[in-house]
């Protein structure tokens, strides 16, 4: 069952950081479409008969590892775009399982070493009176978005809301085996978001068709206080 808060205490963790200035732009998609991009043990997660991809951009801030202490400052800030979808193993855990990844750090390509699709790109977020606007390109094939955001009022999440933005694991898969990541942080704050510009070529480059409707769009100012557990083999 996804939970708003929190399922398990991270009391190691691997990795603490700050997740900022967040936006969630889901669609619905045919279940069979993506469960074809994922790997073997790993089943798609469904709402309302659908499979759902989202798309999110957001600002990674005092990013260390375990052990620095808070009064250390982290890694300067920098941008990163998630390309996601909900799935669960045969034995009901839910988690996220990661599309790709865009990131503007070189230092966050050591999570490759996990199987986290991390590639370098050119990304920007900024903001411009009551907009968030943000941008993002990879390679010389064309891969990229551009998306400008309208945060609304604070909203009481929905079942919906929830299931789209609150998971706390992670799988990825390397040298053939599944792993989990799990992660602990305050519950999102979310607002509803207006789209004044959303222009996109994520979801066509990793074989998404065209999705079955509108997206659901929020925005969140972000969470302080994540912790990224280690990555441990999914055990059947």
């Amino acid at each position: 069952m996804v939970a708003y808060g929190a399922e398990q205490r991270v009391r190691v963790p691997a990795l603490r950081a700050r997740w900022l200035r967040q936006t969630f732009v889901h669609w619905p998609f045919p279940p069979e479409a993506v469960q074809a991009l994922l790997p073997r043990g790993l089943a798609v997660d469904e709402y309302d008969g659908v499979a759902w991809v989202g798309l999110t951009p957001f600002v990674m801030a005092d990013v260390r590892p375990a052990g620095v202490p808070a009064a250390v400052p982290g890694l300067p800030s920098f941008a990163e775009t998630n390309l996601r979808t909900y799935v669960r193993r045969e034995n009901g855990r839910d988690g996220i399982w990661f599309l790709s990844i865009q990131v503007s750090c070189p230092l966050m390509l050591a999570a490759r070493a996990v199987g986290a699709p991390y590639t370098l790109g050119h990304l920007r977020v900024a903001t411009d009176g009551d907009t968030v606007s943000y941008t993002g390109s990879r390679g010389a094939g064309g891969v990229a978005y551009r998306l400008v955001v309208r945060p609304g009022a604070p909203v009481q999440p929905t079942e919906r809301d929830v299931w789209l933005t609150s998971r706390w694991r992670a799988y990825t898969r390397r040298l053939g085996v599944v792993l989990e990541t799990p992660v602990e942080h305050e519950p999102w704050p979310l607002a509803g978001a207006a789209v004044d510009v959303l222009e996109e070529t994520l979801t066509a480059a990793v074989g998404l068709p065209v999705p079955l409707g509108a997206p659901v769009v929020h925005y969140s100012p972000g969470v302080g206080h994540v912790r990224l557990g280690p990555s441990r083999p999914v055990v059947a």
